[in-house]
Order: C-alpha cells, then sequence, then structure tokens
C-alpha cells in the first residue's frame, strides 16, 4: 500500500476556497472555528505533521516543535509578521517559515487611510453620537476636525506598505518623509524623504506606523517619543506593539495628540481600557488586511508554500532569523 499524502494542520478557518486547493493534494486537519486552537489541542494536534498553517495567534516555540516532532517541514504563516514564531528555532532543526508578504499591501495601506481620515475627522464621534439618540444641531463649531491637505506626513516603516501609504498621500498634496533602518534609493521612496527618528517625529502632524513589531521595535513609540510629535498631532498604528497603547491613551487625555487609531492590539483581543475610554480614538479589530480578495490572497500564497515544500522545491516567501 503506497504512504498516505503528507500530514498538514490548519489551525484556523481560511476565506473561501482557499482550503480545498490544499485537500486536492494532502491530507488536511482543519481547525473549521474563527477563534484559534487553544493550545492544549494544538499541541495534541501536531505529532507526525510534515505542515502546519499557522496564525499571528499560534505560538510556535521549542514547545510547539517538540509536540511536532522530526516530521516537521515547514510553518506557513499566515501574515505578513512572524514574531508569534521561534525562527532560529525552527531553522535548528530544519524547519521552514514563510510568511505572506506583498499580497495585502493595497488591503492594509487602504485601511490605513481609512482610519487616518476616520481620526482626523472625528467621523466615530459622530457615529456613536447619532446611535446614542442624543439631541444633536450643526454648528459652526460642531465636531471640527483636522484637514489633511498640505499636512506634514510621517510614516514610520518605509516597506511595502509604508510605501503604498505615501503613494497615497499625493492625492491629499502631503509632504512625505520616512524613517526606516536604511534609507531607500530613490526610486523606491515615492518622493518621501528619509528622516532620523528623532527629526520625523518632531516634523510629523501625522505619523503612519507601519513598521513590523521585533526586539527592537517593541515600544518604540514610548512616552517619551509620543511627546516629541507636535502637539495636536495624530497618530496610525497599524502594528501592534510598536506603540506603546497606554502612553497613547495618555498622550490623548491630555490633548497632546488630537486624535489616533489603532487597528492592530499588542494583546488581542483585550483592547486597554484607558484606550477604548478616549473618544478621539478609532479602534478597529485587526481589519487591515479584511477584504475576501486579499484574505484569499494570503491563504493561498501559504498554501503555495506548503505545497512548494512538501513536493520537495524550495518556500516562495522564506522567511530567515
Amino acid at each position: 500500500m503506497s504512504e498516505l499524502p503528507p500530514p498538514v494542520l490548519v489551525t484556523r478557518r481560511l476565506a473561501p476556497g482557499v482550503i480545498e486547493r490544499l485537500t486536492a493534494h494532502h491530507v488536511v486537519t482543519c481547525h473549521d472555528r474563527d477563534r484559534s486552537m487553544p493550545r492544549a489541542e494544538l499541541l495534541a494536534a501536531l505529532p507526525g505533521r510534515r505542515a502546519v498553517l499557522t496564525t499571528l495567534d499560534d505560538r510556535v516555540d521549542v514547545e510547539f516543535l517538540d509536540a511536532a516532532g522530526p516530521r516537521l517541514r515547514i510553518v506557513a504563516n499566515h501574515a505578513v509578521g512572524y514574531h508569534n514564531v521561534d525562527v532560529a528555532a525552527c531553522a535548528e532543526r530544519g524547519v521552514l517559515v514563510t510568511n505572506t508578504p506583498g499580497v495585502l499591501t493595497t488591503a492594509t495601506a487602504d485601511m490605513a487611510w481609512a482610519l487616518l481620515l476616520a481620526a482626523t475627522r472625528r467621523l466615530g464621534e459622530g457615529e456613536r453620537l447619532l446611535r446614542s439618540g442624543q439631541p444633536w444641531v450643526w454648528a459652526p463649531n460642531f465636531l471640527l476636525g483636522m484637514e489633511l491637505s498640505g499636512t506634514p506626513l510621517g510614516i514610520l516603516g518605509m516597506g511595502r506598505i509604508g510605501q503604498a501609504v505615501a503613494r497615497r498621500a499625493r492625492g491629499f498634496d502631503m509632504p512625505v518623509s520616512y524613517h526606516n533602518r536604511s534609507e531607500l534609493p530613490p526610486e523606491r521612496a515615492e518622493g518621501a524623504d528619509w528622516k532620523p527618528l528623532d527629526e520625523l517625529l518632531a516634523t510629523s502632524t501625522v505619523l503612519v506606523v507601519t513598521c513590523p513589531l521585533s526586539a527592537a521595535t517593541r515600544h518604540l513609540l514610548d512616552a517619551r517619543r509620543l511627546a516629541q510629535l507636535p502637539r495636536g498631532a495624530v497618530v496610525v498604528s497599524m502594528t501592534a506593539g510598536v506603540v506603546d497603547e497606554e502612553a497613547l491613551a495618555a498622550a490623548l487625555e491630555t490633548g497632546a495628540l488630537f486624535a489616533a487609531a489603532v487597528d492592530n492590539f499588542e494583546h488581542e483581543p483585550a483592547v486597554p481600557s484607558a484606550l477604548l475610554a478616549q473618544e478621539r480614538a478609532v479602534l478597529a479589530p485587526h481589519l487591515g488586511s479584511a477584504t475576501v480578495r486579499t484574505r484569499q490572497a494570503m491563504g493561498g500564497l501559504a498554501v503555495d508554500n506548503i505545497l512548494a515544500v512538501l513536493a520537495g522545491g524550495e518556500p516562495l516567501t522564506p522567511v530567515k532569523d
């Protein structure tokens, strides 16, 4: 009897049409829920797997690798980020790690602009007012917001998403600056100027955070650095953990910031109560890549990585420590 195809574990329900491409080639166990697998259930499901398709809620560490055993060949992370994966521990055991870059750039940049517009024009406050049923009347000073045209925009993290945010700024006639670990060549900078971090903060009336989370960037924007922004600035955070959420809430409370918007939280699904209490905080439940087309593309890329590796080929989008 021929050996069964290599077994694959998928830890979360995927977008429509994605899982079928995987089940056509391999034996697949899928946790068909919109919530992540409980840790004990995940560890119990790992032994003997050749591939695991994970999400950011799945901690891939030594315990995970021990449970999976020596047959594991690839962990395909359904995300651009991979701070949930101990890449070095995987490499030591010959386990490949992949992510899903590129395919969510457009949707995430669009979401950054949606949040930026909502924050600067106080849309959250306006909607909450109407839904509350409180009496209201238009007035010249009613819910005044901030215009973006000509306003300096700073981008922290000028990767694919940061570059897409910069491209969209052209339509608002906004001067754009950015900070990266290194300056980009002009053809990739989208007309934006590189600045040291302190200078970027001091000159950005609007700051969009798109850099990946790492040991170096965790709480990079703490209370001290948030205080370097011009008074009345707006912060939009698309990456969990880079902005200190408690410090962000405090800056809103004192009026140092005009508004803020956050799409990705450090301890999801928990959101700090101090941030929830801020009327000028626009809060979204991790919707940056939440379009049908993008989630299908993310799932499809994770599947393509698994199919390539289990067929003896190279991964399409490998992560290296």
